[in-house]
């Protein structure tokens, strides 16, 4: 393990990491670097410049001053070599990048002062013209991105390695109450944050077959021989730490063809075929989470893993080879985080690598890969717990199947010492599920080549141990750990919530924005009214701004006065969005009956995107926009109820939404949601949370106080009573009259324009099924509500409770989580980087 001592970089000027005009971070520095790159890099006079071109302009001058840190970074390892995270993860969702630049430079203020003079009064007119990059989806995706910034702001060495996708998941549109699914199309506009390596670009082989050899030395091995080949070209995107000189990165690999263009096809009038291998290797990296509902859908997703993991593995090595450190050592210089199932293939890539190009011995291939892997499990769902189809692995990764089929014999040889007699044993931890049609079970396969495997929360890892993969717990109990999940303030907080940001400052220091616990300093405000008014006013001033967003977005207009009660996640039926609607009809309906029992004036506020080929996800989107039309048109609602549902929820939103929101809404079935990440950020931003004991909602409630989280529903033990013993929801229904009207408005059509099959579906699968245990939670659910609309008649009592979940939400903070992982897991050091280089230094 290397020292943390800075590393002082002393390089001659000029040929050092940046010419000194381009690292300037004054107003005046900014200003140039914008009319040089307006002029000289996009071909504009300022005079014509429109917001966009600015926004290039602005943010190439930013890139600019990261550069002299990017680049000592990474020179910093090679002159000191130590460990190196490599982060592999199918979604990256890092956001907008300007805005956090400017931040992490500590130059906000002067580019602000920069526009102005370019005509440009607020920063937020061009932070409005920036595209989100459309590289990841949901909660796994942004952890990523959190974990990175952690990284670098905790100056540790990484890499994030993941796919540069053409198009993200979609955008997301409503018409008429449906979701409708329209191309991302992020890049159109250019994105002024990435690198191109093509120098340093990788082969990576699909298909064909193996052949047996003998080596030179009479050794006996196996050569893959691919029937096709794509090129994964390096896009580069540098990742900055906040006031620190450690800039890591996103690598992030694009497909191409090995040929784009075969000339004699074209020429017998064949214009397809002649760009049929290009069209063919560059829908790799098109869309982000193809539809596995096909054939082809779930080829192409296994390709695309493949291909990124392949490309990375590759990477790692060839660093290895550029500074001559023997292959043997690859574990004193890399660590490969795998976050979650999609990069599991890794396992069976990184032995191919090192037996079959490297030349390896099976053993000391073994040691390489156990010692250098380790495993992220994020979910308890068995259709999210990845597996492939036999014939269709065969098909694509031969040579993987061989060494996937070597490392499940030995393993089991191992289970059969151990468990002799028991085949059940075997085949519950066989990577080979033996079940109906044959299939690789990637958990299994994840869970044996790594050396630690994590859940994401307390529960959740109990779980893992408990439930999804006892027999390995039982088999190797050290291998198995917790690292509950975290998000970084610096986006969450400092950048989202510029008003609260402002009043902590002032309050605690500006060092809470790198040691969240800081904000513990703040409970001894909780009996300060003068304080207390100043909190609520910050949330106040935020949810103003979410209601001129929400008028503009939607033409509803809402009342900031009222509680802002919002659940924003991924549409699904755990997340139970529809227990949401469901309470919404009831509270409907007691304003209609003259029966509110003192409800607080709301406005329910729901957002995020469903799965295109998950029609009760869309269902669920699709009552709660008719529930929304018929409430918000309703004159007996005017100043009770409003009804929102935000299109398209993104990063971009989400920094508006979470500091703006009263109630959050963490309402999943218990035992299914791994973690969540949505609920740290609302907590932070001091929104009280109504929620199951379920995923981190039990830790939240631990450190910001039982009295000050809104708790209903049955426990994860009894919803697997309820499931062991023959659960009927119709039961349910039956003893509460509230909900049975409920259900009842929505079979007569009333939030369908009097169709009454539209909602059939949903309304048969909660009364005959029920999966997530909606109507055995609706009577605590709406006893929850009533104790939220009590204590929001105490304006005074319900900020002092919103400040201490601020106060108490250190702990979630992902630089915690990245200290954790440093310390337990992957046994790396910070490296700082001094740079002395007549550059304006953090």
């Amino acid at each position: 393990m290397s020292s943390s001592q800075p590393l002082d970089l002393r390089l001659p000027t000029p040929g050092c990491y940046a010419d000194p005009e381009r690292a300037g971070i004054n107003a005046d520095a900014v200003f140039d670097g914008m009319t040089e790159h307006l002029f000289f890099t996009l071909g504009k006079l300022a005079t014509s410049a429109s917001l966009h071109d600015l926004y290039m302009a602005l943010s190439y001058a930013v890139r600019d001053r990261l550069m002299t840190r990017y680049l000592a970074s990474q020179e910093a390892i090679r002159a000191r070599p130590q460990k190196t995270v490599a982060y592999l993860s199918a979604e990256f969702l890092i956001g907008p990048q300007l805005n956090s630049n400017l931040l992490n430079l500590g130059i906000q203020k002067e580019a602000e002062a920069a526009l102005k003079r370019f005509g440009i009064e607020s920063l937020a007119d061009i932070l409005e013209v920036e595209e989100e990059p459309g590289l990841g989806n949901g909660g796994l995706g942004r952890l990523a991105a959190c974990y990175m910034d952690s990284l670098a702001t905790l100056q540790v060495p990484a890499i994030g390695y993941g796919i540069r996708y053409e198009f993200g998941i979609f955008n997301q549109i409503i018409r008429d109450g449906w979701q409708v699914e329209v191309t991302d199309k992020w890049l159109k506009g250019g994105w002024p944050w990435e690198l191109p390596q093509p120098d340093e670009a990788c082969l990576v082989g699909f298909g064909g077959n193996t052949e047996s050899y003998l080596d030179e030395n009479g050794k006996y091995r196996s050569r893959w021989i691919p029937s096709e080949q794509a090129i994964g070209i390096p896009h580069d995107v540098p990742v900055l730490g906040y006031r620190v000189n450690t800039c890591d990165r996103l690598r992030l690999w694009r497909a191409d063809a090995t040929e784009s263009f075969d000339f004699y096809a074209f020429n017998i009038g064949d214009y397809y075929g002649a760009v049929e291998e290009k069209v063919g290797s560059e829908t790799l990296s098109k869309v982000l989470y193809p539809n596995d509902g096909t054939d082809e859908g779930r080829r192409l997703r296994l390709k695309q893993q493949h291909f990124f993991v392949s490309c990375s593995l590759q990477d790692m090595i060839r660093s290895l080879d550029k500074r001559s450190i023997p292959i043997e050592e690859f574990p004193n210089h890399w660590t490969v985080q795998l976050n979650d199932t999609h990069p599991a293939i890794a396992v069976a890539e990184l032995m191919r690598l090192l037996i079959d190009e490297k030349r390896l011995e099976w053993e000391k291939a073994w040691e390489i890969t156990n010692k250098s892997v380790a495993y992220t499990n994020h979910t308890l769902l068995p259709e999210a717990l990845e597996k492939w189809d036999l014939s269709l692995f065969s098909d694509l990764l031969p040579r993987h199947l061989e060494l996937i089929y070597e490392i499940n014999q030995r393993f089991l040889q191992q289970i059969r010492l151990k468990f002799p007699g028991n085949d059940l044993i075997l085949r519950k931890l066989s990577i080979i599920d033996e079940e109906g049609g044959k299939a690789i079970r990637m958990a299994h396969l994840a869970t044996i080549g790594a050396h630690h495997v994590n859940g994401v929360a307390a529960l959740h890892s109990d779980l893992i141990k408990r439930q999804l993969l006892p027999e390995f717990a039982l088999l190797w109990p050290d291998k198995f750990t917790n690292v509950t999940n975290g998000v970084t303030p610096r986006r969450w907080m400092a950048l989202a919530n510029p008003e609260l940001s402002t009043l902590l400052d002032h309050e605690v220091g500006s060092d809470w924005i790198t040691n969240l616990n800081l904000l513990n300093k703040l409970e001894a405000k909780v009996n300060d009214s003068e304080f207390l008014h100043k909190f609520g006013t910050t949330k106040l001033l935020a949810k103003r701004k979410l209601a001129g967003y929400i008028h503009r977005q939607t033409g509803i207009l809402v009342d900031p006065s009222s509680m802002f009660d919002v659940q924003v996640k991924r549409i699904h039926q755990y997340k139970r969005q529809h227990l949401n609607a469901l309470q919404v009809i009831s509270q409907y309906l007691r304003i209609k009956n003259g029966t509110t029992n003192s409800m607080a004036p709301r406005t329910v506020i729901f957002g995020g995107k469903a799965a295109p080929g998950y029609y009760m996800a869309k269902l669920i989107i699709r009552l709660i926009n008719g529930i929304a039309e018929m409430v918000n048109a309703d004159p007996d609602m005017d100043g009770s109820l409003r009804v929102v549902f935000l299109p398209d929820y993104n990063v971009k939103l989400g920094e508006q939404v979470y500091p703006a929101s009263d109630l959050s809404e963490q309402i999943s079935t218990a035992g299914k949601e791994a973690s969540g990440t949505g609920n740290m950020k609302f907590a932070m931003n001091g929104a009280l949370t109504i929620g199951t004991l379920d995923g981190a909602n039990i830790e939240i409630r631990e450190k910001v106080g039982h009295e000050n989280f809104f708790l209903f529903g049955k426990t994860e033990s009894e919803i697997m009573e309820l499931q062991n013993n023959n659960y009927d929801p119709k039961s349910y229904i039956e003893a509460l009259p509230e909900l049975s009207e409920a259900i009842r408005l929505i079979e007569l059509g009333h939030f369908s324009n009097g169709d009454t099959e539209l909602f059939r579906p949903l309304i048969n699968n909660l009364k005959t099924n029920d999966p997530y245990f909606v109507m055995a939670d609706f009577a605590d659910y709406m006893k929850a509500q009533e104790s939220v609309s009590k204590a929001w008649a105490n304006r005074l009592e319900w900020n002092r409770m919103s400040l201490l979940n601020t106060a108490r939400s250190g702990f979630f903070s992902s630089d915690r989580s990245i200290k954790e992982y440093c310390k337990s897991i992957w046994k790396v050091d910070p490296l700082p980087v001094e740079i002395t280089c007549d550059v304006p230094s953090n």
